[in-house]
């Protein structure tokens, strides 16, 4: 077998461990392994543990600071400006989401803005905290070049996840993650360590020819979801998180795997609306008769819904985790 399965406690304090071990104080250890061990949970391993290696190398050499505190600033009522201070992301997500809980109850909706950030994992898992406090949330991440303008070569954008979560009368929140090339970079990267191939139609190489090696991928570029129409919404991602928040865009920001260089300095922008205003009252109402019209056909399922039936395999099983991962984190630990 590659995998054996552990529980969330120990996965966490070996995370907790390794970030530690590499120059990153507690407070903000606890909030990246919070998040990747939720990633690695629902089944999103490139967003999971397989990021720690990069993370901790990022950290001991100063790319990202990881006693770096958030800073937030507001900009109108309803409005504030997160500078995540070259930290890891997560901090300053948290910060975010528990901030947009108070203003978007009081105006409606309410927005942030995150600069200075990092890579900030499963997009879905900020949006569905909103969620569980009754928010509808949607978050817009940019990212290291990786995707190529439509019909360019050379890439500019990154792959740019966006996503959208809206609670539900009973029950897990409706949740849409998604990132705008055909599959999450993170996906690549996870291939490249295990030495698996990929599907040809993911990406192509640095000559701009499709290929199904993991390695060339990462040093080409991704192939963006549906084509043309795909790139555009990269576009606008890129404008919502970047320009709109006064980071970098993806084609200058560093990578988010190598241990050397400058600081990603990418941007973040997350949104929360309470519905019960903007509906009068009619929102879970609305939304169950439009989930229960789509159930109704066989064959139909929720997106997100995928992560739930993980949730409950980890609860009887634990979470699994490739060996040759496991013990590269042992390693990292010290």
């Amino acid at each position: 077998m590659n995998d054996k399965t552990y529980s969330v406690a120990h996965l966490r304090d070996l995370a907790m461990r390794v970030l530690m071990a590499h120059d990153v104080g507690s407070a903000n250890a606890a909030f990246v392994a919070d998040a990747l061990i939720a990633a690695q949970v629902d089944g999103h391993g490139g967003h999971g543990l397989s990021r720690l290696a990069a993370y901790s190398a990022q950290a001991a050499s100063g790319k990202v600071d990881g006693h770096a505190v958030p800073v937030l600033r507001e900009v109108a009522p309803a409005a504030v400006r997160i500078d995540a201070a070259n930290g890891f992301a997560y901090p300053a997500m948290v910060l975010a989401v528990d901030d947009l809980v108070g203003r978007a109850t009081k105006t409606g909706i309410a927005a942030a803005t995150v600069c200075r950030s990092h890579h900030f994992g499963a997009a879905g898992y900020h949006v569905e905290k909103l969620a569980a406090k009754g928010l509808i949330g949607l978050v817009f991440g940019n990212s290291p070049r990786a995707i190529a303008p439509w019909g360019g070569r050379k890439g500019v954008f990154g792959t740019n996840p966006i996503a959208f979560a809206a609670p539900r009368a009973d029950g897990a929140a409706l949740l849409i993650d998604l990132s705008l090339s055909k599959v999450a970079r993170g996906r690549v990267m996870l291939a490249a360590k295990l030495g698996d191939a990929i599907p040809e139609g993911w990406a192509l190489d640095r000559d701009g020819h499709p290929t199904t090696d993991a390695k060339a991928a990462l040093e080409g570029t991704m192939l963006p979801m549906g084509g043309a129409k795909g790139a555009a919404l990269v576009l606008m991602v890129e404008i919502l998180a970047a320009a709109l928040s006064g980071a970098h865009f993806g084609y200058e920001a560093s990578s988010f795997f190598e241990a050397e260089g400058a600081p990603p300095g990418v941007g973040q922008c997350l949104i929360a609306i309470d519905p019960a205003p903007f509906s009068g009252g009619g929102f879970a109402a609305r939304l169950e008769a439009l989930l229960a019209e789509m159930l109704s056909q066989d064959g139909v399922r929720l997106p997100g819904a995928r992560r739930l039936h993980a949730r409950e395999a980890v609860q009887k099983d634990g979470v699994p985790v490739p060996n040759v991962l496991y013990d590269e984190l042992v390693r990292l630990a010290g």
